[in-house]
């Protein structure tokens, strides 16, 4: 399994990019929106990467950051949902825009996407919102500093949060930088990611 690709950005396509690593060019699938944020760079970039290998097709799909990537295998596994329907999914929604829409069973935010119908926002939604909503936030010792969180928006951050990868601590000290600021599930969420990704 190839995680991540650093490289340089040889050649870009409609569907993503052709990366120069190591005198190899792999081709990533990505996201329109990753594609038109690499149009200017030139230096190295890194790309955050899942292998999809079948009898007939070896594909590589890409993103610029973990949150995507994590959200993307949870797409797949969804039934019905393949790597073409997630990428188009990604493309229209931002990360905690998806996480919300999850959470608030906004159906209308998944389907604007292209080639993705009622019925599969639907069994998105039934199949995800679980893993958003049931993240154990007590399990495992307490953290070194405590920190209080008391509302239910929160706590749903958090459980979001954890539930793309970031541990109880990680997703704590983020929601707690932040819940003063915000004023919506949407803001805790949003600005969480954009605290964690910066470190």
């Amino acid at each position: 399994m190839i995680y991540y690709i650093k490289g340089i950005v040889d050649e870009i396509l409609d569907d993503g990019v052709v990366l120069e690593c190591n005198d190899i060019g792999y081709k990533i699938c990505m996201t329109h929106r990753d594609i038109q944020k690499l149009q200017n760079k030139n230096e190295k970039i890194k790309i955050y990467t899942y292998q999809q290998i079948k009898e007939d097709e070896n594909v590589l799909y890409g993103f610029l950051n973990k949150e995507e990537l994590n959200i993307f295998k949870m797409l797949i596994s969804v039934s019905g949902v393949g790597p073409k329907a997630a990428v188009s999914i990604l493309s229209t929604v931002t990360a905690s825009d998806f996480i919300l829409a999850v959470v608030t069973n906004n159906e209308k935010m998944i389907v604007k996407a292209q080639g993705v119908g009622k019925k599969t926002a639907q069994r998105i939604i039934l199949e995800l919102k679980d893993k958003f909503k049931d993240v154990d936030l007590t399990q495992g010792e307490q953290d070194e500093e405590t920190i209080d969180i008391n509302g239910l928006d929160e706590n749903e951050a958090i459980g979001a949060l954890m539930a793309l990868g970031y541990s109880r601590k990680e997703a704590f000290f983020a929601v707690s930088k932040v819940s003063s600021q915000a004023n919506s599930l949407e803001d805790i969420i949003k600005l969480s990611l954009k605290v964690l990704m910066k470190g």
